[in-house]
C-alpha cells in the first residue's frame, strides 16, 4: 500500500475533490445552491428591484383599511401584469414577485365585504391563481366565477387555456356529485369567442366538448372560423363514443348548412347514414351544377334518391359511370383487352423441371383464367376469351371449356366485363338467360346482378328478368340461388321493399334446404345493409330457431349469420337488442352471429372497448368434445375479422391491430391463424404497404395449407388494382412454388387477377371522400368473400367459387375526372400528391406534398389528394376525387 503524501492523498480526499469545485468548501457550495433556489436572494436588475418594490407597496395598500386606495392599487397591479413582457417559457415578472403575497391577498379577499372592490380583487386573484401551485383548489376558476367575465380576453391566451382546463375538471367533478353545472357552461360560452378570435378553434371545440355544449358552437362561428372548427370536429368523431359522435356530426352538418356549404353538409349526412337528411340537402339548392355534384356524392355511397331534373337523376343513378370510366381508359391508352398470360408472365416464373414448363391445362386453371380475365378487363366491355365477336351464346367456346360450376363462373364473368354498362351488358346476357344448361342460366342470372351493381336502372331490367316466374318458381335450386344472389348484388344498399317481400318467404320456408334461405338472408343483408330493418332481422332469427340443429351445422348457415349482421353494419349501440335476443339461440350459431354483428355494428369506428372484447374472444378456449368441435370455434375467426373491421380506416388503430395479428399468428388456434391473413387484407385493401405484404408473403409458405391459401388471397386484396411491381414478383414466385398444388395455384392466379384489377384503374378500398366516409356497400361485399374464405375448401375451392364475385360491389374507379356544368369532359391541370393532415395546423398549410402536375382525367393512388393548379375554374366539390364538376371563375384574369 502506497504511503499517504501531498502528491498521493488518501482515496476519500480524491473522491471529495471530484464532488467539489477546487478552492470551495462544501458549506460554500450549499450556500450558493440555496441562493439559486431562493428568488429573494436572486440577483435582480435595478429595473426588477424597482418593480418588486412597487408591487410590494401596492399589496401593502390593499392590506390597509383605506378603501379609497383599493381600486387604484388593484388596477395598477393589473396594468403591471398586462404590460409585462417575457419570453414564451418564462413566468411574467409581476406574477413571480406577487406569488409570495398570494395567500395574503386571499385573506384580504375573504375579509372584504361584497362590492365592486371585492369583484376587482377576484379578477386579479383569478390570474394569480395560475401560479398558486395547488391544482386541486382550482383557484383560477373559482375566483373567475366571483368576478365579472366581460373582459377576460385581456388576460391573454395562456390564462384562457388555464381557465378552460380548470373548467373541464370542475365540470367533471360536479357531474359526478350531481351538482349544478349551468354557471360553468355559461362561463365556457364566454371563453369560447375569445379562443375563436385568437385562431384557437381546436381549444374552443375542446372546451365546449368538455362542458357538453358543442351544439352551441354554430352560433359562435363566422366565415373565418368555421372551416377549421368543422375540420377539427370531423377528425374527432372517430374518437368519440355514442351518442357524442352523432351529436358532433349533427353539429358539423348544421355549421355547413349555416354557411351554405352544401357539398360538405351532404358528406356529413352520408356519414350519418341519414337518407332523409341527404335528400333534404339535395333539395336545398336550385343551382343545376351544384345539384349534379351533390348527385354524384350520393351516388358514390349508393344512396337511392330522386330528383325532378333528368340530368340530376342520371348523376344520382350513376348511369354514365361506364362512359366516364372508358374515357379514363382511353386517356391512359389501356382500352385494348389483356389475356391471363399477360398477367401471369409465365416466362418470368422460375420453372422447376419439365413438368413446370408445360403445366397441364386442368379445369381449375381454366376456371382461374376465367376469373383473371374478368378482373383484369373489368368494366372495359371487351376481352379475348368470352366476348368474342361473331360467336353466339351457344357457340361460346371458352365458357364450355369449363366444367359444371366452372361454366357458371365463366358465364357470370360477362357481368364483370360489362360492369356498369347496363344497356349493352343486358343485351349480351339476355342471350344466355334462355339456354337449357342450368349452369349457364345460373351464371347469366349472377351476371345480371353484376352488370347493374352500383348503377340504378330506371327500367329495373334486373328485377324484370330475374323475377320472371321462370326464374323464381319451379326452377333448379342452383339457378334459384344464383338469381337470389344476383338480385342481392344488383340492388345492394337500395333498401327495396319489393325484394324484401320476395325473399322473406324463402327464408321462412323450412322445407327448403338451408342453402337457399341462407342465400336469401345474405341477399337481404346486402340490399338493406346498415338499415337495422326489424322485419328482416326477426324473420332470420325465427328461421334460426326453427331449423333443426343439424341444419345449423351446415356450411351455408354462416351466410344466414352474415345476412343478419350486415343489417347492423355501422349501427353501433342500435344492435344491442338483437344481441340480447340471440342469447336465446342455444346452438353455437347464436354466439357466432353475436360476434359477427358486434364487429359489423362498430365497423370503421376504432372503438377500443369493442376491440378489446374481440381480443378476449380470441383467447377463449373452446371447451367441447372433439366430436362436437367442428365449427363451434368459428366465432374466433369472426372475432379476428371483427378486429380488422373495427380498426380499419384509422391509421393508429390499424397499426395496433396489425401488431395484435402478429401475436395471434404466433399463439392462436388454427381457426384464428387462418383468419389472420384475411383480416390483414381487409385492413389494408388496395393499399399495398410493404410491411403488410412482406408479412403475408411469409404466411403464404405456412405449414397449414389453409393459412397459406388465405395469405395468398390477402396479398391480392392488399394490392388490388395497384399493379404493384413487388407484389407481382412475389406472386410469380408463388406460382412456381405451388405449381404442383392446384388449389394454391388457383388462389395465386386469383390474387394476380386482383392485383391487376381493371388494368390498375380500380380499387376495393371501402373508404372514400378523403378516407373519411366508409362505404357500407363495399364493406359488405368484402366481408362476404372473407367469411367464405374462412373455410376456403368448402366454398371458393369447391363449387362456390362464384362467391368471389361479391367483391364487385366494392369495385370503384380510383380516378379523378373533371366535367363542366353540362357534364361534358373538361380537361384541366391538377396537382396530385400525397395528402397532408392539416387538422389543427396554423395558417393556411399546404394540403398535399411531393405533387406532380397532370391533366385530368388522372389516377389517384391510396392516400393521394388532388387540387386545381390555378384559379381559372372553381370546383363544386372540396374533395377532388371521383367525378368533380367545375365552373368558370368569374374573377379569373388570365395566367399573366
Amino acid at each position: 500500500m502506497a504511503p499517504t503524501t501531498p502528491e498521493n492523498p488518501p482515496k476519500e480526499t480524491k473522491e471529495l475533490k471530484k464532488e467539489l469545485p477546487i478552492g470551495k468548501s462544501k458549506d460554500e457550495k450549499e450556500d450558493k445552491d440555496k441562493k439559486k433556489d431562493d428568488p429573494k436572494e436572486e440577483d435582480l436588475s435595478e429595473e426588477d428591484q424597482q418593480l418588486k418594490a412597487d408591487l410590494e407597496m401596492l399589496v401593502e395598500r390593499i392590506k390597509e383599511d383605506k378603501a379609497d386606495l383599493y381600486k387604484p392599487s388593484i388596477d395598477t397591479i393589473k396594468e403591471f401584469i398586462r404590460t409585462s413582457t417575457s419570453s414564451m417559457t418564462a413566468v411574467p415578472k409581476p406574477l413571480k414577485f406577487l406569488r409570495p403575497h398570494y395567500e395574503t391577498l386571499i385573506e384580504v379577499f375573504d375579509r372584504w365585504p361584497s362590492g365592486e372592490d371585492k369583484l376587482n380583487l377576484a379578477d386579479l386573484l383569478s390570474v394569480l391563481g395560475m401560479t398558486s401551485g395547488n391544482e386541486e383548489r382550482l383557484d383560477t376558476l373559482n375566483y373567475r366565477l366571483q368576478a365579472p367575465s366581460n373582459n377576460i380576453g385581456g388576460w391573454g391566451h395562456e390564462y384562457l387555456r388555464h381557465l378552460a382546463l380548470e373548467l373541464g375538471k370542475d365540470y367533471t367533478r360536479r357531474l359526478e356529485k350531481d351538482e349544478d353545472v349551468l354557471e360553468l357552461r355559461n362561463l365556457a360560452l364566454v371563453v369560447v369567442p375569445f379562443f375563436l378570435s385568437q385562431s384557437a378553434e381546436p381549444d374552443a371545440v375542446d372546451l365546449l366538448t368538455e362542458v357538453e355544449a358543442i351544439d352551441q358552437l354554430p352560433s359562435l362561428l363566422d366565415e373565418n372560423t368555421y372551416p377549421k372548427a368543422a375540420l377539427y370536429m370531423s377528425s374527432m368523431v372517430n374518437y368519440l363514443s355514442p351518442p357524442e359522435d352523432y351529436i358532433f356530426l349533427k353539429t358539423i352538418h348544421e355549421i355547413y348548412i349555416k354557411f351554405n356549404k352544401l357539398q360538405q353538409a351532404m358528406q356529413v349526412a352520408v356519414r350519418l347514414n341519414d337518407v332523409k337528411l341527404v335528400q333534404e340537402d339535395l333539395d336545398r339548392t336550385s343551382d343545376a351544377g351544384l345539384k349534379k355534384q351533390l348527385g354524384f356524392i350520393a351516388a358514390r355511397q349508393q344512396i337511392a334518391l330522386d330528383a325532378t331534373d333528368p340530368e340530376v337523376q342520371s348523376c344520382l343513378n350513376n348511369s354514365r359511370l361506364s362512359e366516364y370510366f372508358l374515357m379514363l381508359g382511353k386517356e391512359l391508352n389501356i382500352l385494348d383487352p389483356k389475356v391471363p398470360e399477360d398477367i401471369y408472365k409465365s416466362h418470368l416464373e422460375n420453372t422447376r423441371g419439365p413438368s413446370a414448363a408445360t403445366p397441364v391445362d386442368t379445369a381449375k386453371q381454366t376456371l382461374s383464367a376465367s376469373f383473371v380475365n374478368a378482373f383484369v378487363n373489368a368494366g372495359f366491355n371487351s376481352d379475348k376469351l368470352v366476348l368474342v365477336e361473331g360467336q353466339s351464346a351457344s357457340q361460346q367456346s371458352w365458357i364450355y371449356k369449363n366444367k359444371d360450376h366452372g361454366v357458371l363462373s365463366a358465364t357470370a364473368s360477362i357481368g364483370l366485363l360489362k360492369l356498369w354498362n347496363v344497356e349493352s351488358g343486358m343485351e349480351t346476357i339476355n342471350n344466355y338467360l334462355g339456354m337449357n344448361d342450368k349452369y349457364v342460366r345460373a351464371g347469366a342470372a349472377l351476371a345480371t346482378g353484376l352488370v347493374t351493381t352500383g348503377v340504378r336502372d330506371e327500367n329495373d331490367l334486373a328485377i324484370g328478368l330475374l323475377t320472371d316466374e321462370n326464374y323464381i318458381e319451379n326452377v333448379d335450386p342452383l339457378v334459384k340461388g344464383c338469381t337470389i344472389l344476383g338480385l342481392g348484388i344488383a340492388y345492394v344498399g337500395t333498401q327495396r321493399e319489393d325484394l324484401t317481400d320476395l325473399f322473406l318467404p324463402v327464408i321462412s320456408d323450412s322445407s327448403n334446404a338451408l342453402e337457399l334461405p341462407a342465400q336469401a338472408a345474405l341477399a337481404l343483408g346486402l340490399i338493406h345493409v346498415g338499415s337495422g330493418d326489424d322485419k328482416i332481422s326477426s324473420t332470420i332469427l325465427q328461421a334460426m330457431m326453427d331449423r333443426p340443429q343439424a341444419d345449423l351445422k351446415a356450411k351455408w348457415s354462416r351466410f344466414m349469420s352474415l345476412g343478419l349482421a350486415l343489417l347492423y353494419l355501422g349501427r353501433q349501440e342500435e344492435s344491442e337488442h338483437i344481441l340480447e335476443t340471440l342469447k336465446a339461440v342455444e346452438h353455437p350459431i347464436g354466439k357466432h352471429t353475436r360476434v359477427l354483428i358486434s364487429g359489423c355494428a362498430y365497423a370503421g369506428t376504432g372503438n377500443v372497448l369493442q376491440f378489446q372484447s374481440m381480443l378476449h374472444l380470441c383467447t377463449d378456449k373452446v371447451d367441447v368434445s372433439e366430436a362436437d368441435k367442428e365449427g363451434d370455434d368459428l366465432f374466433q375467426a369472426y372475432a379476428v375479422l371483427s378486429l380488422a373491421l373495427i380498426a380499419m380506416g384509422e391509421d393508429v388503430g390499424s397499426e395496433m391491430a396489425i401488431r395484435q395479428f402478429g401475436h395471434l399468428m404466433h399463439y392462436g388456434e388454427p381457426v384464428i391463424r387462418k383468419a389472420v391473413p384475411l383480416a390483414m387484407g381487409l385492413i389494408s385493401a388496395s393499399s399495398p404497404q410493404m410491411k403488410i405484404y412482406e408479412t403475408l408473403s411469409r404466411y403464404s409458405h405456412d405449414n397449414d395449407p389453409e393459412v397459406a391459401i388465405n395469405a395468398i388471397f390477402a396479398m391480392g386484396l392488399v394490392g388490388s388494382g395497384t399493379n404493384n411491381a413487388r407484389l407481382a414478383q412475389l406472386l410469380r414466385q408463388l406460382a412456381s412454388y405451388y405449381h404442383r398444388d392446384p388449389n394454391s395455384l388457383f388462389m395465386v392466379r386469383i390474387a394476380q387477377g386482383l392485383l391487376h384489377l381493371g388494368k390498375g384503374t380500380l380499387t376495393l378500398n371501402p373508404f372514400h371522400t378523403d378516407r373519411s366516409v366508409m362505404s357500407r356497400v363495399a364493406t359488405a361485399g368484402l366481408l362476404t368473400v372473407l367469411v367464405s374464405l374462412i373455410d376456403a375448401k368448402q366454398f371458393i375451392l369447391d363449387d362456390a367459387h362464384h362467391l368471389l364475385y361479391f367483391l364487385v360491389p366494392a369495385i370503384h374507379p380510383r380516378m379523378l375526372i373533371t366535367l363542366d356544368e353540362d357534364l361534358k369532359p373538361l380537361p384541366v391541370s391538377v396537382r396530385v400528391g400525397q395528402a397532408v393532415d392539416v387538422v389543427g395546423a396554423a395558417g393556411r398549410p399546404k394540403t398535399i406534398t411531393g405533387w406532380q402536375t397532370q391533366t385530368t382525367p388522372v389516377l389517384l393512388a391510396h392516400g393521394e389528394r388532388a387540387e386545381l393548379e390555378d384559379d381559372e375554374y372553381i370546383s363544386l366539390t372540396t374533395n377532388m376525387e371521383g367525378i368533380a364538376i367545375l365552373k368558370k371563375n368569374p374573377a379569373w384574369e388570365g395566367r399573366d
